[in-house]
């Protein structure tokens, strides 16, 4: 059984190194890359990876599509640029691969903020389902958060061994990506027709901190997980302020502007 890795990028050369090197075990490797400025794509070439380029960039989940419809391989597994296999993880992927138990897996993914590794929070264990048999799953098309759906009428198996997570070395990272993905969380729950109010938004963040701080033991990550859980509740209140935003717009009973 032959297995594709893909990966989706833009600007991504600090990280994408390290992913590529930590999956030599693949038959495949495709790099669909989104209009990178830097070294991304020359890195990607260098590792031996097959890479495409797109013109524009339809959100998370369809870039994502764009790249599965590229992979050859009977199995995918599906990574970010700032994700590692460790060599324990990847003998796990290759037995699992070989029996033949599941048509997909469920991989345990460790997450590393400003150094530090989070062990609760809710962050830990983070099961993402990333391993499965190519045409028996696809992504969503969420613009963000998108997630792996299939029809199979089994669950998933799981993956006990670490995908280790290097998502925010510095706050700006954590900022920058929170920015981000809060706008097109916001702009995706407009289209559909959702609203939010400043209560809404004052509620999302108090819930999401207590929860993720009390319920979800951060308190035991120390200092930085106080770090995160805040962080979190800034999310929260960061997604729904901004579709309040978005809902203002559309609202005709605002004054104009003065001229």
């Amino acid at each position: 059984m032959s297995l594709s890795v893909v990966v989706i990028t833009r600007n991504e050369a600090a990280n994408l190194r390290a992913c590529l090197d930590s999956v030599p075990f693949a038959d495949e490797i495709v790099v669909l890359d989104s209009g990178s400025s830097d070294d991304t794509v020359a890195i990607a070439a260098a590792c031996g990876a097959r890479v495409s380029q797109s013109a524009d960039w339809p959100g998370f989940g369809p870039q994502k599509n764009r790249a599965l419809a590229l992979a050859t391989g009977d199995w995918v597994l599906s990574l970010d640029a700032d994700e590692r296999v460790t060599p324990q993880l990847a003998a796990q992927i290759q037995a699992a691969i070989a029996s033949g138990r599941h048509e997909a897996y469920e991989i345990a993914r460790l997450t590393r903020f400003c150094g530090t590794w989070i062990r609760h929070c809710g962050w830990t264990p983070d099961y993402v389902l990333r391993l499965f048999r190519r045409g028996q799953a696809r992504f969503s098309d969420d613009l963000v958060h998108e997630r792996v759906v299939t029809e199979l009428a089994t669950r998933p198996g799981r993956l006990t061994s670490s995908l280790l997570h290097e998502s925010y070395p510095t706050p700006a990272h954590y900022w920058r990506k929170l920015e981000a993905y809060s706008q097109a969380w916001a702009l995706q729950q407009h289209r559909q027709g959702r609203r939010a109010s400043m209560a809404r938004a004052g509620a999302a963040a108090a819930v999401a901190f207590l929860r993720s701080y009390l319920l979800r033991l951060g308190f035991l990550d120390g200092a930085m997980g106080f770090a995160v859980c805040t962080m979190q509740a800034q999310a929260a209140f960061g997604k729904y302020f901004a579709l309040y935003c978005l809902n203002r717009q559309d609202d005709p009973r605002l004054p104009e502007p003065p001229a």
